[in-house]
């Protein structure tokens, strides 16, 4: 692979990763627009894994409470906000491992065209904004219920198909369940660590099996570029949202949308 086609590849996966405009969508539309050939298996596995290095590196402090006090929890200590909060993350990542199991080939295999991309595109658009201007904003990510993390849970299955954005469906669910910005978000970003390590993992075994060569260099490259624009856009993206939103994201969908039917169409 061209190292400049690795970078800006990287860029668009670290950037778009995290952010409510779906990565898996623009990743199916760069072949379209740019007229480069399939980046392949094995590069789609190193950007995943520059991504969770950068979600895993920003929560680190968090991630390592979670941890001890969900061990702690499992061998009978008390229950606490932390261990909560990591049971919390794993049942809400239950849905998708199963949906994922059963129709993540199909979904490769029949839900990748432009024009599906630019629906969903704008159509989850639309709601991630109501979302945002109809929801309370009054909780934090520590308020949630069980059913409420059901019910996030379920719906980032919807994330499957390209251009929904896992990130996306998963704050719209947050907000219209009265999170705030800020702790819809930081639920999706923790949420992200087992999908990704999942999906990673999944291309892996799928990448062990293929008898393609792997180019070390384009895949280093793929994975750093990746993990630092990934790093860089939790932090501003958690900083822009208090201030702005999501009704920029919103209006970058639907043009992103519009431009897709007028060009791809």
């Amino acid at each position: 692979m061209d190292l400049l086609h690795a970078a800006v590849l990287a860029i668009i996966q670290g950037f778009t990763e995290f952010l409510p405009i779906s990565s898996s969508g623009h990743l199916v539309l760069a072949p379209y627009f740019l007229a480069w050939e399939d980046q392949g298996l094995a590069f789609d596995v190193a950007v995943h894994l520059g991504t969770l290095a950068a979600v895993v590196v920003y929560f680190r402090s968090e991630l390592t409470a979670m941890t001890i006090a969900w061990f702690q929890s499992v061998a009978g200590g008390p229950g606490s906000a932390d261990s909560r909060m990591a049971w919390a993350v794993i049942w809400g990542t239950v849905p998708v491992a199963i949906a994922g199991f059963f129709v993540a080939g199909p979904v490769e295999a029949y839900l990748r065209s432009p024009m599906l991309v630019a629906a969903t595109t704008a159509g989850f658009g639309v709601l991630l904004w109501l979302a945002d201007v109809r929801g309370n904003r009054k909780r934090d990510e520590f308020s949630l219920t069980w059913a409420d993390v059901l019910i996030i849970g379920l719906i980032q299955v919807l994330a499957l198909i390209p251009g929904t954005s896992r990130s996306g469906v998963t704050m719209t669910a947050g907000l219209l369940l009265g999170l705030t910005r800020e702790a819809s978000a930081r639920f999706s970003f923790l949420l992200a660590v087992p999908v990704i390590l999942a999906a990673a993992t999944l291309e892996t075994v799928h990448l062990l099996k293929s008898p393609e060569p792997a180019d070390w260099t384009a895949l280093g490259l793929g994975a750093a570029v990746s993990a630092i624009v990934a790093y860089v856009t939790i932090r501003w993206f958690l900083s822009f949202l208090g201030r702005f939103g999501m009704l920029p994201f919103a209006i970058y969908r639907i043009l992103l949308a519009a431009v897709i039917v007028l060009y791809l169409g």
